[in-house]
């Protein structure tokens, strides 16, 4: 078994599918619309959905905000410079809450952003 994709529900989905492809580097894998159901689906990650998890956009044509819950945490993404990815987040006005540094008791370099919708993402710095 493996993990197949995480959904998110999202209020604009051209606004999300820029964050997730312009900024953090995924690519639009698929994308998909269902008239009699009022909604669309894109599928963005950074490989074939074959043999890498990705993220699931839902759009609901009729919702354009959502609450997010407690219970959620975050998404994690690994990056070779977590730094100048930071930097780049922040120069195109993202909401880099958290900035790189060691995670509290270790070593581990990460920080946090936003995306459109506010769902949380920790970025990792990886070697």
């Amino acid at each position: 078994m493996r993990l197949l994709h995480t959904m998110l529900r999202v209020g604009n989905l051209q606004r999300s599918i820029e964050f997730y492809t312009q900024c953090l580097g995924m690519q639009l894998l698929r994308q998909s619309e269902n008239p009699q159901y009022r909604y669309t689906l894109a599928f963005v990650g950074y490989g074939d959905e074959a043999e890498n998890s990705v993220l699931e956009l839902t759009y609901n044509w009729d919702k354009d905000h959502y609450e997010i819950g407690e219970a959620f945490g975050h998404i994690a993404i690994g990056c070779e410079d977590i730094y100048a990815l930071c930097d780049t987040l922040s120069a195109r006005g993202a909401d880099v809450y958290r900035a790189p540094g060691p995670v509290k008791g270790g070593s581990t370099v990460i920080a946090f952003v936003r995306d459109p919708d506010g769902y949380a993402i920790e970025l990792i710095q990886r070697p």
